[in-house]
């Protein structure tokens, strides 16, 4: 029996591999932090296309890190369990009782979920705690010059990737959770911002590239005219409309100019919706998104 093979589509997809050469071979070797979040979390599909994407970029030899948060996922949690979720100046106010089912969200369920969609996929995963030795924080008293009671609410001060860097080395993807101990109580975790985490990672890395997913296409110079999608922005640029942008998109733009200024090479703010974004951003020279760059002469 013979078959009919489709031609034209074969050499299509031919032509794609080729086009995608020259980024595979400037990505090889090198580490890339994203930043999973948004609708990409909740939806079972985006979630098996993220765990796609994590094992081909790992299999072509690029060394991708994963930094999680857990928002919708927190919220729904509390929820069930009859703890009120209270938001001050854009923060999860985190009580104790909060945070102990901020943990375990975090560690246990989101990162326990996608170590194993990974692993599925025929690359091992392996979840590393930012309270393990991977962070320390210190509690977010003032957010904008004013005072405010976050609970265990902190930022992060300090890296130590040593985990992270033998993972990738042993092969395996690292799969981060944000949480941090606090520097001035040991005792206690801290829930620190995801975004934030994952720039201060990306610098301690040294990683090529930081890609934090978001529910938009990118950044807008003049929301909500669509039309007006910002493609490259520099950091100063960038830094310089942090204060007009929306609340949810503050955290993720800071985060960028961090990783930048601290000398990660690129920054991106990427829509997690679209199917296989990450690959689109890095093997293609038109990429997705806005990406942001260092400042000419930097």
């Amino acid at each position: 029996m013979s078959t009919t093979r489709p031609i034209n589509n074969a050499a299509e997809k031919a032509r794609v591999l080729i086009e995608s050469l020259p980024w595979l071979q400037s990505f090889a070797g090198k580490t890339v932090v994203i930043k999973f979040g948004g609708n990409a979390m909740v939806s079972d599909e985006l979630k098996e296309r993220f765990a796609e994407d994590m094992v081909y970029l790992r299999t072509v030899g690029v060394r991708p890190v994963i930094v999680h948060g857990g928002g919708p996922q927190i919220t729904a949690m509390l929820e069930k369990l009859g703890i009120a979720s209270e938001f001050r100046a854009g923060y999860r106010y985190t009580s104790p009782e909060a945070m102990s089912v901020v943990r375990e969200v975090l560690t246990e369920h989101i990162s326990g979920e996608l170590v194993s969609l990974i692993t599925d996929h025929g690359v091992v995963a392996t979840g590393i705690p930012g309270d393990h030795g991977l962070f320390q924080g210190r509690r977010l008293t003032a957010v904008n010059g004013e005072d405010v009671d976050l609970g265990l609410v902190g930022e992060v001060v300090s890296v130590d990737p040593a985990q992270v860097i033998a993972a990738l080395d042993a092969g395996a993807i690292p799969v981060v959770s944000t949480i941090a101990p606090d520097i001035d109580e040991p005792t206690q975790s801290l829930n620190v911002n995801a975004d934030s985490a994952a720039a201060a990672l990306a610098v301690a890395l040294h990683a090529e590239k930081l890609m934090i997913l978001t529910d938009v296409p990118g950044l807008y110079a003049n929301w909500p005219d669509t039309s007006t999608l910002v493609s490259s922005i520099t950091a100063s640029e960038l830094r310089d409309m942090v204060p007009t942008l929306s609340s949810g998109m503050i955290p993720k733009a800071s985060a960028c100019v961090e990783a930048v200024v601290g000398g990660v090479p690129k920054a991106a703010m990427i829509d997690g919706r679209e199917p296989h974004g990450i690959l689109l951003e890095v093997f293609t020279p038109e990429g997705v998104g806005t990406e942001v760059v260092p400042d000419a002469g930097e």
